[in-house]
């Protein structure tokens, strides 16, 4: 599915959909924590950031446009070389590297922000990842974290419907045992010398197929953990 990351009517189209939201709230919570005015041409400049499980980009190439320096990892290696190449063309000056960020963890490098979007409930330990993020974060900066929720309501929605019904996900996508609670990730982020700062849900309306920032948490959220 590698080649198909920026088709916007593949089997991405779902993530395309999404990724407004997304980078509404990235855009919002950064240009707030770091006091920069989010109407400007490039708000973000002079931030690093980190995107773990980059893809084939769709988050790193508008951040590298708003100013931010952007470095992406990804742990299949095919994502990578997509990755790049788009960037290539797109004329961005981004940072891949195929790898996880456990292999960047233990290394010299931090960052003003480190993002992990729909992958802690893909990660064999939750805890341990978000010591290795935690680990690559500058004191006093962000960890964001987008996942999903251990609800009925998430696996009706999120699991049946979207990889079953709606056919958006290949089946077996995933494992509805490893969704992850607000609860459990607060705890992870305690143990890891974070403070849970701002939780957000996102909504999908069916109808209007748009995709919203709110207050329901029952299925999709975005965590702002604050490194003390």
């Amino acid at each position: 599915m590698a080649e198909e990351w920026w088709d916007p009517r593949g089997k991405f189209r779902p993530l395309h959909r999404f990724n407004p939201v997304r980078l509404q709230f990235l855009k919002e919570r950064l240009c707030r924590h770091f006091g920069r005015a989010p109407h400007g041409d490039r708000p973000l400049a002079g931030l690093r950031l980190l995107d773990i499980g980059c893809g084939g980009g769709l988050v790193a190439e508008p951040l590298t446009r708003l100013g931010a320096e952007v470095v992406g990892v990804d742990a299949t290696a095919r994502n990578i070389e997509v990755a790049r190449l788009h960037a290539a063309e797109s004329g961005l000056a981004i940072d891949y590297r195929h790898g996880a960020a456990e292999d960047l963890a233990g290394g010299k490098e931090a960052f003003d922000a480190v993002l992990a979007l729909e992958i802690v409930e893909h990660v064999a330990s939750v805890e341990a990842f978000v010591a290795a993020a935690a680990s690559l974060t500058k004191p006093g900066g962000l960890l964001v974290v987008a996942t999903l929720n251990r609800t009925l309501k998430a696996f009706a929605l999120a699991v049946v419907g979207a990889e079953y019904v709606l056919g958006w996900l290949p089946k077996g996508t995933h494992d509805w045992r490893k969704f992850v609670r607000p609860s459990e990730l607060e705890a992870a982020f305690r143990d890891a010398g974070l403070a849970l700062s701002d939780i957000t849900g996102v909504s999908y309306n069916p109808l209007l197929d748009r995709w919203s920032l709110g207050t329901d948490l029952d299925v999709n959220y975005l965590a702002v953990a604050t490194k003390a």
